[in-house]
């Protein structure tokens, strides 16, 4: 290191590594994709936060994907101690604001963050990015489905009622809300004897035909690896070429995959949400199918990005595919609060130390 004067490292070396920088002092210190630290127990997010930095930076996409707790963990790396232990910060701004819609407590989280952060909005800085629409499609169960769904609700809601907080039984009920979630996708992913048919399967299988038959190429992502398995086998009945991305997909195999989906004339890439929502540049692509919606917009948002960023010069669409009257509806409707208490926190330009007062300064060190 004495060598250099940069030192370029990965989230899993320096969890590996920390203790090889214990001896040394650097000026700067930059997290790009600073949400691998979201977590503060993990041993990533100890690692960068013990090196001997004089001043940081954190550069992410997504500050809060679940929880404030992330937002503070990215702060807790930036400037320790600034918004308190933890427990205080829970307890005074996290659960008054999710919890309670705390107005006070949300303006003054805003107050003491907002120095701290400087927010780009696309819009604003890739001025050159051609058009991008949105729709959602909604789809209407089949009714062999509409039955398997409205047994489970009712299962769901038997196990709330009885559940009285339990811990144990809430990561119970999470677990059937999840399953809830992949019947709307297509009960064969929890019925291995389910012969009948999946709306929005068919929803999706029509809307890549045509997609493909019109020249398109397109993303499609899910969250569930073996809902791509089953898009994948009737893409192979279709005639249809097809790559796939999961958490299993080496990192080589990736990167040659992106870069034959970029050049080559296969039309459709699968991806998993989790694995391919960040680090890929997939501009062939004008076409952005979210097959599942996420609790949080901001990660789909990341996913759809793979296609809508520079270098992209065609107009890119974005299909969300929804269950209508199912918990997906309600999976959308969660994020679009979520979205909307995130923009009122982290306002797009506000960041300037310069732009506030001397008393509201003073105010962020009380």
């Amino acid at each position: 290191m004495e060598k250099y004067d940069v030192v370029i490292t990965s989230y899993s070396l320096i969890a590996r590594d920390f203790a090889e920088y214990q001896e040394h002092e650097f000026r700067y210190e930059f997290l790009d994709e600073a949400q691998y630290i979201k977590n503060s127990s993990t041993q990533t997010a100890k690692a960068v936060k013990s090196v001997n930095s004089r001043c940081r930076f954190a550069l992410t996409g997504t500050p809060v994907e679940n929880s404030f707790a992330e937002l503070w963990s990215i702060f807790d790396y930036i400037m320790p101690d600034y918004l308190f232990s933890y427990r205080y910060f829970r307890q005074h701004y996290e659960s008054p604001v999710v919890k309670d819609a705390n107005e006070q407590a949300k303006q003054s989280l805003q107050r003491i963050v907002k120095p701290f952060i400087l927010r780009r909005m696309k819009s604003g800085v890739l001025t050159e990015l051609p058009e991008k629409t949105e729709t959602v499609l909604l789809s209407e169960m089949e009714k062999e489905q509409s039955g398997i769904y409205s047994a489970n609700v009712a299962e769901v809601r038997s196990a709330v009622t009885a559940s009285n907080g339990d811990n144990t039984e809430k990561i119970k009920i999470l677990a059937m809300l999840t399953r809830l979630r992949q019947i709307c996708c297509d009960p064969a992913l929890v019925y291995d004897n389910y012969t009948g048919k999946s709306a929005k399967l068919e929803q999706c299988v029509e809307l890549v035909e045509s997609c493909v038959n019109s020249g398109h190429k397109l993303l499609l992502f899910s969250q569930f690896t073996s809902m791509l398995d089953i898009v994948a086998a009737r893409l192979d009945g279709m005639g249809i070429r097809y790559f796939m991305l999961t958490g299993s997909t080496k990192p080589a195999q990736r990167l040659k995959m992106v870069n034959s989906f970029n050049g080559d004339d296969t039309s459709v890439f699968l991806i998993s949400l989790k694995a391919g929502g960040t680090g890929l540049n997939l501009t062939g692509a004008d076409v952005v199918i979210h097959y599942d919606p996420w609790w949080n917009p901001a990660a789909e948002d990341q996913a759809t990005d793979r296609a809508y960023r520079i270098g992209q010069t065609r107009k890119v669409e974005v299909i969300r595919l929804v269950t209508h009257a199912s918990i997906e509806e309600q999976v959308v409707a969660l994020g679009q609060r979520k979205k909307a208490l995130f923009d009122q926190l982290i306002k797009p330009g506000e960041s300037m130390v310069g732009g506030l007062s001397p008393q509201e300064i003073m105010s962020l060190f009380q």
